[in-house]
């Protein structure tokens, strides 16, 4: 990062506590944008980490959410804030995908810079139990069997799971059907319902019909299995290491933004994320909290997006 360099030198304008910075910031309320609607698993994330910081630190963290365009409404009018530190972007995957998903995006990621990658959660593969699969190779070989009979859910068009979906096509040259839904509750409900036998989505609501028995869980796409899924294997452990990728929340803010408020900001919600309620919380989610440095966040964002806009090109994916 241009800003950036490492932790260490970022972290050298706030060892002394009694700095004229620390008193200084935050001197007010910092309004966190939040570019999808109120009550989805964003916001929630968002508000409890608002709530949280505001009562560590005595000064009003609060959420505005300004949804619309898949998200870019909200990351476009987060871009063209004062960088003053006092303007925070709550980002999902969105923040990667929709540049190459949509022919035009009202901002750039040289608009911002990371301060931190909040939480991340597993996406799960799961099948109806109708569906003679009890392992990820088993269902490859069914699906291969008879070609076009099967389709799978996702929560919607160029959401992760759909996007690992079609990474599980287009990697095993599978000739089988995505059916997008509004939601990943819906989505899972239709998979329960056995109308889209496959699918692929995010743990919280899958977790309760796989306890139930109602749906079979056949692997997680991260690179570690999911607290809430012990005994379920990863993708690699099932034999397919190339299908790797997770739903993740993090922290932005307007390019140009003080370092010592970047490094702030990273080390006052770290210290929150690690509090038992707000690890409970987010494990209830299907979130696990990770509170990574910019770099490392700047790093996975240059990877998701090199590896997402190579799946939207191959399937040929665009935004409804």
């Amino acid at each position: 990062m241009k800003r950036c360099s490492s932790i260490a030198a970022l972290g050298a304008a706030l060892v002394i506590s009694g700095s004229a910075f620390a008193q200084q910031y935050p001197g007010k309320p910092v309004k966190i944008i939040v570019p999808f609607p109120p009550a989805g698993v964003t916001d929630i994330v968002a508000r409890l980490v608002a709530q949280k910081l505001s009562e560590k630190l005595g000064e009003q963290f609060y959420v505005e959410n300004i949804a619309g365009a898949g998200g870019n409404i909200g990351m476009g009018r987060a871009a063209q804030a004062t960088p003053d530190g006092y303007t925070v972007l709550f980002v999902a995957p969105p923040y990667v995908i929709n540049p190459t998903l949509y022919e035009k995006v009202p901002f750039d990621h040289k608009d911002f810079d990371p301060v931190t990658l909040a939480v991340n959660s597993a996406i799960v593969l799961t099948v109806h139990p109708s569906l003679p699969a009890n392992t990820v190779k088993e269902l490859v070989a069914l699906i291969t069997a008879n070609p076009g009979k099967y389709n799978y859910a996702s929560p919607g068009v160029g959401t992760p799971p759909h996007l690992l979906g079609e990474l599980f096509r287009l990697t095993l040259e599978l000739d089988v059907v995505h059916i997008p839904f509004n939601s990943g509750g819906l989505a899972i409900a239709s998979a329960v319902a056995g109308h889209t036998p496959i699918s692929f989505g995010s743990t919280a609501p899958a977790v309760p019909h796989i306890s139930d028995g109602k749906l079979r869980a056949l692997a997680v796409t991260d690179t570690a299995r999911s607290r809430s899924l012990p005994e379920v294997p990863t993708m690699a452990e099932a034999g397919y290491p190339q299908i790797v990728g997770s739903a993740w929340f993090g922290v932005m803010v307007p390019a140009g933004t003080p370092r010592e408020t970047i490094v702030w900001l990273n080390r006052a919600i770290g210290k929150v994320l690690v509090m038992p309620d707000v690890k409970d919380r987010a494990q209830v989610l299907g979130f696990k909290p990770v509170a990574s440095s910019p770099e490392e966040f700047a790093a996975q964002i240059k990877a998701d997006g090199a590896k997402w806009a190579k799946v939207i090109r191959e399937a040929g994916i665009k935004a409804r």
